[in-house]
């Protein structure tokens, strides 16, 4: 889909050189496309451009590749086979080209059911990052949903949750309906052009043109008092400024479904993202808050419950919902704060003098009166720095300032001397 626009900037200087390039891919070796913003393209290079494009197409059409999985699930179960090397459900006129390859035999109902257990997770933190919930996470964030009284989940890059969702459609007393927005192509094999759009969510591009985009806007749609709400789990390697763009052109979109109501509120949300992005986040959503659920991923090795100290997993719940209602379970030591209302991990403290329950990452945080608010409990005050920080630290690196002027105090993208456009 479309490129954005960077700015390469040199130290000293306000003034840099803007150029274009691939709005998923921030390693070139997964994508090379760079261009300057006041470069002119030759016609030759357009065209080499044009076919690198075209042999880099999936193989089939997501309305092939649904044909395909009609024919797929009418196999007998010792003829259905999955390419491993290819990422595809094969057919058995197909056997042969992939003969070479390795693959799986006796695909089943259940595996059909469950393609990110099928798939190999793509892992490049910049541009996929498919670390996929563990089934706890998952489990809790359904239930909390169906709590809160959603009947429409809007998955954008949460495969697991939309997986699970589809799951269970089939059972009587379940209502609730997922429309997967993923840019993982090999989706299609699985999910229905009702059900998956191939999206990129760095730059709001549905890849399947307009029929796409309506699609997501009727899925939008409350009819029937089916309330709406987005998840959504992107790369944590991904610019908080591009995603927060084409998450906020989503709920534009859900706005101008002309819904009663809509005029004054936000499209509910919840983005799952490291607890260390809260100011980023809040910058461009600030009704948004952080609870304190830990969410973990089954393919990290990092990012798993049950930890302790700073091996927990620092993934949480950004939310634009009243904090009160996200209820945390208790039989893993959430409790409720009555002077927060909000539910809060077991170690996050209440502390009288900032009066909040301040600790970010689970620990129990304490307060610096110097620096007049809680910092981290492996922080200590350095009269040099005037701040709390790691206790063996560099003093040195105070004298590090803006990249801009060189001043201290803030930080390029806040500095008073760069022309904001």
């Amino acid at each position: 889909g479309p490129t954005l626009l960077f700015v390469k900037t040199s130290q000293g200087k306000e003034e840099g050189r803007r150029f274009y390039a691939c709005s998923a891919c921030r390693d070139r070796k997964d994508c090379n496309f760079f261009q300057w913003e006041d470069e002119k393209v030759s016609e030759t290079r357009l065209a080499a451009r044009e076919e690198y494009n075209r042999n880099h197409q999936p193989p089939f059409t997501h309305r092939q590749n649904m044909d395909r999985y009609k024919n797929f699930v009418l196999l007998p179960l010792s003829k259905s086979r999955f390419c491993q090397e290819c990422q595809q459900l094969l057919l058995p006129a197909e056997w042969e080209k992939h003969s070479d390859h390795q693959f799986l035999c006796d695909i089943t109902t259940a595996q059909l059911k469950s393609p990110s257990q099928l798939l190999y997770p793509l892992e490049n933190k910049k541009t996929n990052a498919q670390y996929l919930f563990a089934d706890r996470s998952c489990r809790f964030l359904l239930s909390l949903l169906i709590d809160l009284g959603f009947r429409r989940v809007l998955s954008v890059g949460t495969p697991r949750l939309h997986e699970m969702i589809q799951s269970r459609v089939s059972q009587e007393d379940f209502s609730v309906r997922s429309l997967l927005l993923d840019i993982d192509f090999r989706y299609s094999q699985f999910y229905t052009e009702d059900e998956f759009c191939h999206y990129n969510m760095f730059n709001h591009h549905f890849f399947g043109g307009e029929a796409a985009h309506e699609t997501c806007r009727k899925f939008l749609y409350e009819e029937n008092g089916e309330r709406v709400i987005m998840v959504t789990d992107p790369p944590f390697g991904g610019l908080v400024e591009a995603l927060a763009s084409s998450f906020k052109k989503l709920m534009a979109m859900w706005k101008g479904t002309e819904k009663e109501g809509h005029d004054n509120k936000e499209m509910p949300m919840f983005w799952i993202f490291p607890y260390f992005f809260e100011s980023r986040i809040l910058d461009f959503f600030p009704s948004f808050s952080m609870m304190d659920y830990q969410v973990d991923y089954d393919n990290h090795a990092l990012y798993k419950h049950g930890k302790t100290g700073r091996r927990q997993s620092p993934v949480r719940i950004f939310t634009n919902l009243t904090p009160r209602v996200i209820v945390l379970p208790e039989e893993e030591g959430y409790r409720f704060c009555t002077v927060c209302q909000r539910y809060v991990s077991s170690g996050n403290q209440h502390c009288e003098i900032c009066n909040s329950c301040t600790s970010k990452d689970g620990r129990r945080w304490k307060h610096c009166v110097l620096c007049k608010k809680c910092v981290k409990p492996s922080w200590f005050h350095c009269n040099n720095c005037n701040c709390c920080t790691l206790q063996k630290h560099s003093c040195e690196k105070t004298d590090v300032g803006c990249f801009v002027c060189g001043e201290a105090g803030h930080k390029r993208s806040a500095c008073p001397r760069l022309s904001h456009t």
